[in-house]
């Protein structure tokens, strides 16, 4: 009897934990009743097949784009919705009408913000300038902290520029509109609740204030100064508006017309938060939020482009690399990291080659967090995280725009990068590329400084037209490569020499590459330029177990800023503990025919001086030491290939090399673990176990064929 009793109380734990597995290792996934269709023929033709197919015709889903949005009111008894809400009967029906060339159930997806809940005390015996009590805690925003760091914010202050007219909206869990901070500088018009469905951005209030996201981020921007009440934003009189889109189910189609809300009429749109930084997520914008990147980049602010400032993450402690974030890698946003009071690293920061520049944040639990406000009419010295980080740039951003009203969204690139500044951050990582800029994966090209960013945009000149060059690799051969061996690739490149897309000066680099592999988290990703910068394009993530690799995932690098892309590139991937399947690899360049920094002509010593703004006396030497050495290396450089290619006029855009040999971790700089695990390259999402579930079963099945 006591035999048969441990029988089945085994038997129930075994398929307890199968229940409890099958529960953690799916990914849920809900579909909502909107469909959006791309239809060539217009909005007439999409109404008429909504009465086709009882569906209500809502809007258009993107301006100049013929995406539009349907809802499903009448659920057909012929047809069945599945358990998470999909209809794929009705999708298979409308993709087969000719008058529809894409379509898409819009689907929810995880989005989180990128703050960090942890509490400390702030103090502070810095002098006020202003009134607002809480200026003294702005350690950040004063001319030098007393480490010696400054952003120069008040430096930009100085020269005049507070951010006047410059209109910024912050896409979150809505703002408070009528906080008495942000009342005065709040803007109607660039403010929407797309959860609501209405004009009023105003946060859901909830007892444990769940939505003070928002409000948080729009004070660091655009709090009032000299009004007794709070912080003091860093563009304190610019216009502050709010999109409330993360207070509810978050689809493609949301986040589209959150990128897209107003972009005549908004500057900047800051964003702090994206997919899950849980270490294994790999996610960016679909279809429709991508499309509206593209049209906000080609049509807003009356086509010098919208703005676009994204938080790089908060997955530091998961070992979460950015590049896995589709919307901080994407060419079109300024990605931002976090620096610690004392220029470090936060323990929460992702590092990847795709961020651009660093504002302060909170770090250690002795260190100084970010002023700002907050609900009910509050403040907070609490802000924290690369949520904290984003909105400073914006602001700052908002600075150079009024220094600059005609400057485009790449020109706001490249000065970022030329503003930026390396010195007093703390990484090992710290190189220099092909042309003399200093850069970093923790800090892209270093932390900004406002006053040089208004200093430079006064007299900037729009950079030349961007220049995009593809090269595929038509020879590649898909093969596997065994565990212990490097995946070595390499490819020439001439850049689109002689092309109306020929690219002499890099701006962005994607890399995209497509492989399998049992444990995507083990994946090691490297890219070396022909001027010798190397770019971890993908660190590992321990967390990530994932089996479907990478398929055409672009990651992206700026390392390359500046360089010429023309000659031999050269792709590692390394996965020590399992066989690699190396599928294909293309590069996109992304740059200019001539030399952008030809564009700027302006002295800026005198000016500083006469402004008292603070600078340190190495930036500029550094600044004009980098400069030439840019050209020269350049010339040469040029020299070479353009030689080089004159005796071989024959000569492809490029030619593909493999190589793989044994690795050896001992010899190799990447630093890597080694773990025992077999290989298998096809594993269903839904039957992947965890190790220890796995070897509990098993126990109970021997115990319970032994009993």
């Amino acid at each position: 009897m006591l035999i048969v009793v441990t029988r089945q109380i085994i038997v129930i734990i075994s398929i307890i934990l199968l229940i409890n597995i099958s529960f953690v290792q799916l990914e849920t996934i809900k579909y909502t009743n909107e469909f959006v269709l791309h239809i060539n023929e217009g909005e007439q033709a999409a109404r008429l097949l909504a009465e086709k197919y009882q569906l209500k015709f809502e809007r258009q889903a993107l301006p100049n784009e013929n995406y539009f949005v349907f809802r499903q009111i009448i659920i057909s008894q012929r047809r069945k919705r599945s358990l998470d809400g999909s209809d794929k009967d009705l999708i298979d029906e409308l993709q087969l009408d000719p008058l529809i060339d894409w379509v898409e159930q819009q689907r929810v997806k995880k989005r989180v913000k990128r703050n960090i809940m942890y509490y400390n005390s702030m103090k502070s015996s810095l002098p006020s300038t202003f009134n607002d009590p809480d200026w003294d805690k702005q350690w950040y925003m004063h001319d030098e902290n007393e480490h010696g760091r400054a952003m120069n914010i008040s430096g930009a202050w100085r020269l005049g520029f507070t951010g006047k007219d410059v209109v910024v909206t912050i896409l979150d869990d809505g703002i408070e509109k009528d906080h008495p901070d942000l009342i005065q500088n709040y803007e109607p018009r660039a403010s929407y609740d797309i959860n609501g469905n209405d004009s009023d951005p105003q946060p859901r209030m909830t007892a444990t204030n769940d939505n003070k996201h928002g409000t948080r981020c729009a004070g660091e921007v655009a709090a009032a100064a000299n009004n007794n009440i709070c912080n003091v934003g860093v563009a304190f009189n610019a216009r502050i508006g709010g999109i409330r889109l993360l207070d509810g189910e978050v689809t493609d189609l949301v986040e589209s017309m959150a990128l897209s809300f107003r972009p005549d009429f908004i500057d900047i749109y800051s964003a702090s938060w994206g997919p899950d930084d849980d270490g294994k997520t790999v996610d960016g914008p679909a279809t429709l939020a991508q499309a509206a990147f593209e049209n906000g980049i080609k049509y807003g602010r009356q086509g010098l482009g919208s703005i676009y400032v994204w938080a790089s993450g908060n997955g530091g402690k998961d070992d979460d690399n950015c590049n896995c974030d589709g919307y901080t890698n994407s060419i079109y946003t300024v990605s931002i990291s976090s620096a610690t009071e004392n220029g470090n690293i936060p323990w929460y920061s992702e590092s990847c080659s795709s961020t651009l520049a660093t504002t302060y944040s909170s770090g250690a639990s002795d260190e100084k967090q970010v002023v700002s406000t907050d609900l009910r009419s509050q403040c907070t010295e609490n802000h924290t995280g690369t949520s904290a980080s984003a909105p400073m740039a914006a602001g700052i951003i908002a600075l150079a725009i009024e220094a600059n009203r005609n400057l485009t969204w790449r020109d706001v690139q490249h000065l970022i990068v030329e503003t930026a500044k390396p010195k007093y951050l703390n990484a090992l990582d710290w190189k220099t590329n092909g042309v003399g800029k200093r850069v970093s994966h923790a800090f892209g090209f270093g932390m900004m400084d406002a006053a040089q960013i208004v200093l430079k945009a006064q007299k900037w000149r729009t950079v030349p037209p961007q220049h995009i060059c593809q090269q595929n690799d038509p020879n590649i051969i898909a093969r596997t490569f065994k565990k212990y061996e490097r995946v070595i690739i390499q490819m020439y490149t001439d850049a689109c020499m002689n092309t109306e897309n020929e690219i002499n000066f890099l701006e962005h680099v994607q890399s995209k590459v497509s492989v399998k592999v049992k444990y995507r988290g083990n994946l090691q990703i490297f890219l070396t330029s022909p001027m010798g910068t190397n770019s971890t394009l993908l660190g590992r993530r321990v967390e990530d177990d994932s089996p479907d690799g990478f398929n055409s995932w672009p990651f992206m690098t700026v390392h390359n800023w500046g360089e010429s892309p023309r000659g031999i590139w050269t792709l590692e991937i390394v996965d020590v503990e399992n066989n690699v399947i190396f599928l294909n690899w293309s590069l996109i360049f992304y740059g200019t025919q001539i030399n952008p920094s030809h564009q700027l002509s302006t002295t800026v010593s005198s000016k500083i001086v006469a402004a008292n703004v603070h600078l340190h006396p190495s930036d500029e030497t550094n600044n004009n030491n980098a400069r030439s050495r840019s050209t020269n290396l350049h010339n040469s450089f040029h020299t070479r290939h353009r030689e080089k290619n004159r005796k071989n006029k024959q000569q492809s855009h490029y030619y593909i090399k493999q190589h793989y040999y044994p690795y050896n971790p001992d010899s190799s700089s990447h630093t890597t673990s080694i773990l025992n695990d077999q290989y298998q390259i096809e594993m269903s999402k839904t039957s992947r176990i965890t190790p220890c579930l796995t070897f509990l079963i098993f126990i109970s099945i021997i115990f319970t064929s032994i009993i």
